[in-house]
C-alpha cells in the first residue's frame, strides 16, 4: 500500500474514531475532548499501538507518527487561532479585579508547585520543571460552563468571576509559556547579554505584531474584495501562519502564540462572524480530531510504570493549587469561604490549552514521553472530578439551566469535538 494510501486511511479511522468516542463522551456527561483522549490512548501504543499494524507501517520501518504531528501542530495553530478570537477584551476588563487575581492565583502556584514536583522527582528544575508548571497553569472552562448552566450557576456571582477568571487565566499561561520557551533555548545559561537579547527579539516581534494588527481590518476587507473562492478565508489563514512562523522564527517564542495574538486581532474587526463561520468548520472536522488522538498515539501510558508516583503528584497538584490559588485570591478579595472554594474548583479542568502545551514541549524536546503521557493523564483526571465538585459545592436550584451566553476559550461545548 503505498504511502497516500495509508494516510488516507488513517486519517479516516481517526476522525470517525474522534467522533464516535466524543459522541459517546458527551452522552455520558462528559466533554467530548475526554472521549478523544481515550480513544486515542486505546489506539496508541498504551494499547493497540495502530501505527504499528503492517498497514500503516512502510517497508522500511517507517511509520505515519511524523504526518500525524505535523497535522496535530497545523491543527494546534488553528485552535489557538480560534481561542484568540473568542477572546472578548472587554469581558475581561468588565469581570473585574476579582477574575484576574483568581486566575493569577491560579497560575503563580500551580506553576510554582509543578516545577518544585518536578525537581523533587529529580527532575532538572530549567527549563523542564518550569514547563511542567507551564502545563499546569491551562484551564479549560468548557466543562465548567456546561455544569454550571445544568445547575443554574452560570450567572452567579461565582460563575461569572470563573468564566472571566478562565479567559485571564489562559491570557497569562501564554505569557509564561513565551517566556519559557525563549529561556529555554539558550545555551550556556541565562548571563545579561542573553538575556537582553532574548527580551529585545520578544519586545520587537509583539511590537509588529501590534501595529500589524492594527492593518487586519484592512486586510480582511481587500481580501473580500478579490472576487475568488474563499480569498478572505485564504488570506486570514495565510496571515495566521504568517504570525505563527514569525513568534517561533523571529520572536523566539512560540508558534501558538503567534496564532493566539493573530485570533485576538482579527476577533476586533467587523469581519469576525465571518471568519467564524469558515475556520470553525475546516479545523472541527479534521485537524482538531487529529491533534487530540493524536495526543493519544504518542502518549504510551505503559511507561509510567515507574513513574505512577509522579503521575498521582501531579494530579494531585493540579487539583489543588487551582482549588487554593484562585481560592485564596477570591477570598481576600471579598467572597465568602464557601463562595471562594466554588472559584477555585471551578477553575480545576484543564484541556486544550494544557495539552496544546504539553504537545510543544514534547516535540521540541523540552519534556520527554513519560512526563507527556503524565499530562494527559492530568487532563483526563481534572475533566472527570470538576463535574463532581461542582455539584458537591454549588447548593441545587430549582430554576431551569440557563443558556450558555458568553463562548469560553475552547469554543462552545458542541464545538469541543
Amino acid at each position: 500500500m503505498s504511502h497516500a494510501l495509508q494516510l488516507l486511511l488513517l486519517i479516516a479511522v481517526i476522525i470517525a474514531s474522534a467522533k464516535l468516542a466524543g459522541a459517546a463522551s458527551s452522552r455520558l456527561g462528559q466533554p467530548a475532548v475526554f472521549g478523544e483522549l481515550l480513544v486515542g490512548l486505546a489506539l496508541g501504543p498504551t494499547a493497540l499501538n495502530l501505527l504499528g499494524w503492517p498497514m500503516f507501517t512502510g517497508a522500511g520501518g517507517s511509520t505515519l507518527l511524523p504526518v500525524v504531528r505535523d497535522l496535530s501542530e497545523i491543527g494546534v495553530i488553528l485552535l489557538m487561532f480560534i481561542a484568540g478570537l473568542e477572546t472578548d477584551l472587554g469581558e475581561m476588563r468588565r469581570v473585574g479585579h476579582v477574575a484576574f487575581w483568581a486566575a493569577a492565583g491560579g497560575v503563580v502556584l500551580p506553576l510554582a508547585a509543578g516545577a518544585g514536583v518536578a525537581a523533587a522527582f529529580g527532575m532538572p528544575l530549567f527549563w523542564e520543571g518550569i514547563f511542567i508548571g507551564t502545563i499546569l497553569t491551562a484551564t479549560s472552562v468548557s466543562i465548567t460552563a456546561q455544569t454550571l448552566m445544568e445547575i443554574g450557576a452560570l450567572r452567579s456571582r461565582e460563575g461569572t468571576v470563573i468564566l472571566g477568571a478562565a479567559v485571564i487565566d489562559d491570557v497569562m499561561g501564554i505569557v509564561v509559556l513565551s517566556f519559557v520557551v525563549a529561556f529555554a533555548r539558550t545555551e550556556g545559561g541565562v548571563d545579561p547579554a542573553t538575556l537582553a537579547m532574548v527580551l529585545g527579539r520578544m519586545v520587537a516581534y509583539f511590537t509588529l505584531a501590534v501595529l500589524g494588527g492594527a492593518l487586519f481590518e484592512a486586510i480582511a476587507r481587500r481580501a473580500q474584495m478579490l472576487g475568488v473562492s474563499q480569498g478572505l478565508l485564504g488570506i486570514v489563514l495565510a496571515v495566521v501562519f504568517l504570525y505563527a512562523w514569525a513568534a517561533e522564527f523571529a520572536g523566539g517564542v512560540a508558534a501558538i502564540t503567534g496564532a493566539y495574538l493573530a485570533g485576538v486581532f482579527f476577533s476586533r474587526t467587523s469581519f469576525k462572524p465571518r471568519i467564524d463561520a469558515g475556520i470553525h468548520p475546516l479545523t472541527y472536522s479534521m485537524l482538531v480530531p487529529v491533534f487530540f488522538v493524536g495526543i493519544g498515539l504518542q502518549a504510551n501510558g505503559r511507561q509510567l510504570g515507574g513513574h505512577v508516583a509522579f503521575t498521582l503528584a501531579i494530579v494531585a497538584v493540579a487539583i489543588l493549587t487551582k482549588v487554593v490559588g484562585c481560592g485564596v485570591a477570591a477570598r481576600l478579595l471579598g467572597f465568602g469561604r464557601t463562595e471562594a472554594l466554588r472559584v477555585g474548583v471551578g477553575m480545576i479542568s484543564r484541556g486544550e490549552v494544557g495539552l496544546i502545551v504539553a504537545s510543544y514541549g514534547l516535540a521540541h524536546g523540552i519534556i520527554g514521553v513519560d512526563v507527556f503521557s503524565a499530562s494527559v493523564i492530568v487532563v483526563l483526571a481534572t475533566t472527570m472530578v470538576t463535574p463532581l465538585l461542582l455539584r458537591l459545592t454549588f447548593p441545587r436550584r430549582t430554576r431551569p439551566p440557563q443558556r450558555v451566553v458568553e463562548e469560553t476559550v475552547a469554543g462552545p461545548p458542541e464545538e469541543a469535538a
